[in-house]
């Protein structure tokens, strides 16, 4: 049986909930609710098994904090057994404008300090990611502020909208693989 580990990144709490920051939380919760699974709280993690078409899925929410992501993205990764190349980071992107979201194999944290820390745990930076678009109309020096808001009123419809896009894009991952899957997602518009 073929497993994957998918890592939704976010900040635990309450007051982080649904905002543009957990963005990663938001795509795995959908994911694991349409699979009709659960989460139990386990090492460094919220952890659920998803089972699907003789795949196996191991959902993290790392319980670390956004920025120490590493430490249970690579643990799961070692326990489970998973090869690098069947994992998928899910996470929120200022450079990417609101309605996009953009798949890819590889490539740098882009400054984003959840990506940087697992990029430091695992010594690379050639693992999958889905990143997701949060925008970046705010005022300068308003940065954190931002990306720990709540989406606007108007917004809400598309984000909606790029989350049940992103449960698919997991599944295609699995399925059809990660080429495939980025020709069919990378250049979508979401209104």
């Amino acid at each position: 049986m073929n497993k994957f580990l998918i890592v939704g990144l976010g900040n635990i709490g309450n007051e982080y909930k649904h905002t543009r920051h957990n963005i990663g939380f938001d795509v795995l919760d959908a994911f694991v609710i349409k699979h009709d699974a659960f989460y139990k709280l386990d090492r460094l993690a919220e952890v659920a098994e998803v089972k699907w078409k003789g795949k196996i899925f191991i959902c993290i929410k790392p319980t670390t904090y956004m920025n120490l992501s590493g430490k249970a993205f690579k643990y799961w990764l070692d326990k489970e057994k998973i090869a690098i190349e069947n994992s998928l980071t899910i996470v929120d992107d200022l450079a990417l404008p609101i309605n996009k979201l953009r798949l890819r194999a590889s490539g740098s944290d882009a400054g984003h300090n959840g990506l940087k820390d697992i990029q430091l745990m695992l010594g690379t930076d050639q693992y999958p990611k889905l990143r997701m678009g949060i925008g970046n109309d705010f005022p300068k020096g308003m940065q954190a502020e931002f990306v720990l808001s709540k989406w606007l009123p108007e917004e809400k419809p598309m984000m909606l909208k790029k989350i049940e896009a992103a449960v698919t894009i997991i599944e295609d991952f699995a399925s059809i693989g990660i080429e495939r899957a980025m020709n069919k997602v990378n250049n979508l518009n979401f209104t």
